[in-house]
């Protein structure tokens, strides 16, 4: 993956860079299967959100450094807190990039390898899209330790049917690849060791298209999917009308009917 030097930053769990129109978010927490530290929460959050006010970021891939995607929240954390006050403002700081996912309008795709498990499903689920290289497991796992999935359970019954996430959120078992594609939770298996390269290529197969439509498209999704199918329907059509009135609607239409579409870089822009 090439890399730009002048862009790239670093927190302290996590890498992010830019090639292209493509922001890249690594997990950055080897050591520690790259579960969910407070510090990991923050500064994935902040990742997702600083590149998605840049305007030249028109797609994301989240993918974890070393043997696996995420094992999940660190567990060594749980000492720290006493009160349920105490343990609900820890938990919320675990869920916020799931808020994050679903309110920037840029689609941000999961690489997946190893493990996602608990809090890593949950990510998993709450991107916009996901691809996993073959032997990866998937789990909620909180179970075998007293706890339990709640937190991911919200993304996975948006993504499965309620069968599917109820088998994993209380047994708690793992599924391989092959079966999380059978059950929706991904887009694609690819062979061990290609999942980066494949989520970049579904990243640039969007960032390909009008990145104005593809904003104003997402947000419309989500917002849609917890209406009833008349309001979805009529928000549908206000929203529609919006894109038409904008740049690369006007832009994208005319050198359509011109025979010569536009390229990645012709596009006004999100």
């Amino acid at each position: 993956m090439a890399s730009d030097s002048t862009s790239a930053s670093q927190w302290t769990t996590i890498e992010i860079n830019r090639d292209g129109h493509v922001g890249h978010i690594t997990l950055s927490r080897p050591e520690a299967m790259n579960t969910f530290s407070t510090g990991l929460a923050q500064d994935l959050n902040e990742a997702l959100r600083t590149l998605d006010r840049e305007s030249n970021i028109r797609a994301i891939v989240v993918d974890g450094a070393g043997k696996t995607f995420s094992a999940g929240i660190d567990l060594s954390e749980h000492a720290d807190h006493e009160t349920k006050a105490e343990f609900e403002e820890w938990v919320a700081l675990m869920e916020e990039p799931f808020h994050t996912l679903t309110e920037m309008g840029t689609p941000v795709v999961a690489a997946v390898h190893g493990h996602a498990a608990a809090n890593g499903i949950g990510l998993v689920a709450a991107c916009d899209l996901a691809v996993a290289a073959e032997g990866t497991q998937f789990g909620a796992t909180a179970p075998k330790v007293g706890l339990f999935c709640m937190g991911p359970s919200v993304p996975l019954m948006k993504s499965l049917t309620k069968k599917r996430c109820l088998e994993l959120i209380l047994t708690g078992e793992l599924i391989d690849a092959e079966t999380a594609l059978e059950w929706g939770l991904i887009n694609r298996v690819v062979a061990s060791g290609e999942h980066r390269e494949a989520a970049v290529e579904l990243a640039e197969t969007i960032t390909s298209k009008s990145p104005m439509a593809i904003q104003m498209g997402k947000e419309a999704f989500y917002n849609m999917v917890e209406l009833d199918y008349g309001e979805a329907l009529d928000y549908s059509n206000e929203r529609f009308a919006a894109l038409c009135t904008t740049a690369d609607a006007r832009d994208g239409i005319e050198a359509f009917l011109d025979g010569v579409p536009l390229s990645a870089d012709e596009w006004p822009g999100k």
